[in-house]
């Protein structure tokens, strides 16, 4: 049982190292404090190999991929935007409602993000291997593998703020999810579409109005 369990542990953890989802915990620390990002992405991936381990399937079989994908790809353009307008979710706000936020913003981001990906496909596996005796196993190994190697993420994202120059982290952090962004509605619309002409003509289209509406902000900024 010990075996199995650092044996699943080990793999997911390999697995999610440089994977998107680990770079976006960086992208993430430039608008979110600690705790949010802790709480939120905690809350997601023990939801996520919960299903994974229980009802991935069933899950994967109900929910067109192709929607899963363009809903995360919205999730990366928004946050690359609000990024770019400087908007600081660290803020003190007033209201219950409004204080919560920043956890349900990285909640779902990281929720769409890691469904449906290599990590969450790992799990379903050992799941599947393991059988449902060990079914609480996989789970606590899995959760356990995913959320140390994107906390290694969350961390250098910290040391880059507290010691890169002023601005810089925003800027990566800007890029990462746009890029993400792009990527991932160039898979929705892969998934969706049978045409490769008519994706790459889409994607790109998609990533031409979203560069000229950063550039518009910007210059309004500029101006202001």
């Amino acid at each position: 049982m010990t075996a199995l369990f650092f044996q699943i542990l080990l793999t997911v953890f390999i697995a999610e190292m440089g994977d998107k989802t680990q770079l976006m915990m960086i992208a993430m620390t430039a608008r979110y404090k600690v705790r949010d990002i802790v709480i939120g992405a905690g809350a997601a991936i023990l939801v996520l190999n919960a299903l994974a381990v229980g009802a991935g399937a069933f899950v994967s079989s109900i929910i067109a991929p192709w929607l899963i994908k363009l809903a995360a790809a919205l999730a990366f353009f928004y946050f690359a935007w609000s990024t770019l307008r400087g908007e600081d979710e660290e803020e003190e706000t007033e209201g219950k409602r409004e204080n919560k936020s920043p956890i349900f913003a990285v909640f779902g981001s990281f929720f769409l993000a890691e469904l449906g990906d290599k990590t969450q496909l790992t799990a379903i596996t050992f799941a599947a291997n393991a059988g449902l005796s060990n079914a609480l196993l996989v789970w606590a190994a899995c959760s356990i593998g995913l959320f140390a190697a994107d906390v290694i993420g969350m961390l250098l994202g910290y040391l880059l703020k507290s010691n890169a120059p002023e601005g810089i982290l925003n800027t990566a952090a800007f890029l990462i999810f746009a890029v993400f962004g792009v990527l991932t509605l160039r898979e929705g619309l892969s998934l969706l579409l049978t045409s490769a002409a008519a994706v790459w003509l889409l994607t790109a289209a998609a990533a031409v109005l979203f560069a000229a509406a950063c550039v518009s902000v910007m210059r309004k900024e500029k101006t202001e």
